[in-house]
């Protein structure tokens, strides 16, 4: 009898095999992203930490939005300078600069689009609503982010360092539908980077506070990277990288804010309740109703 039980879940360990690989990448997943202080918390389901419908606006706002602005402004005058230091010679030819440049360029972009999708699939196929959350609002805060962006670097008209760097305040409106040459401002890539760092810092504190002390200065300390990285590449001026933190940041701060204290908003109810069901006969199928509030 032993030995058929023995056999049997042998049998029950091969079929299921694509399940465990599956919750052992996430496992790995998490434990690149969040040092490995977050996978044992995220197996459980928790429910929304923000009660009833708040303003999506508030003074604080303002606050952090006049302060990027004036940030931005400040910079402003310093863009051909600080972009004469990045591409000195001795700078340029290091070769750990050059790597890292482009680590932290494809981790603004396609990196953080392909985490925050990968985190939603992954939580979808094993019902996790923590990992769809982390998931699927960062998808919707880079996709958001990167409109805005994108609408204003057409309207601006900036020309690249790489095109006139002698001339950082080259601004022409429209100019920007010419090509990528005069799309300068604000920086998409920083923009990307920033989003994927303000939705998972704030996520992940609504149910691990001290999170904000761990992952804040890793998610936020790659972002800043991400945007030296364009200067660095002769792509961006300092002025474009901190208007592309400021609309990051702020389009993932609001994404998070609205999309839990409007948990009956249509793109989370219908999403985050996606997953698989295993059904009797074997195998799975796709479910919109398999995820525990």
């Amino acid at each position: 009898m032993l030995a058929f039980r023995s056999i049997d879940n042998s049998r029950r360990f091969r079929k299921y095999n694509g399940v465990q690989v599956s919750r052992l990448m996430q496992a790995a997943l998490y434990t690149s992203l969040f040092a490995g202080g977050i996978g044992g918390v995220a197996g459980a389901q928790p429910a929304d930490t923000i009660s009833g419908k708040k303003p999506l606006f508030t003074v604080r706002d303002v606050l952090i939005a006049g302060g990027f602005t004036l940030a931005t402004i400040g910079l402003a005058p310093a863009d051909r300078q600080l972009t004469r230091e990045l591409q000195a010679p001795a700078r340029q030819s290091s070769r750990l600069l050059n790597r890292g440049a482009t680590v932290f360029r494809l981790f603004g972009n396609p990196g953080s689009m392909m985490t925050g999708a990968g985190l939603y699939l992954l939580g979808t196929a094993n019902g996790q609503r923590r990992t769809q959350d982390l998931g699927l609002h960062t998808v919707e805060a880079i996709v958001l982010g990167f409109g805005a962006t994108g609408t204003i670097k057409i309207l601006a008209g900036r020309a690249r360092p790489r095109i006139s760097e002698n001339n950082a305040s080259k601004f022409q409106l429209l100019r920007g539908l010419k090509g990528d040459d005069y799309q300068s401002f604000p920086s998409g890539h920083t923009t990307t980077a920033f989003a994927f760092a303000a939705t998972m810092a704030s996520e992940t504190q609504r149910w691990w506070p001290r999170s904000r002390w761990i992952l804040g200065p890793i998610l936020y300390g790659g972002a800043t990277l991400t945007g030296v990285s364009r200067i660095y590449n002769k792509a961006h001026w300092a002025s474009d990288v901190m208007a592309g933190a400021a609309i990051g940041t702020f389009t993932g701060l609001k994404v998070v804010r609205y999309q839990h204290s409007h948990p009956d908003n249509s793109l989370d109810r219908t999403l985050l309740r996606a997953g698989l069901m295993h059904v009797n006969g074997g195998g799975w199928t796709p479910t919109l109703s398999t995820v525990v509030y």
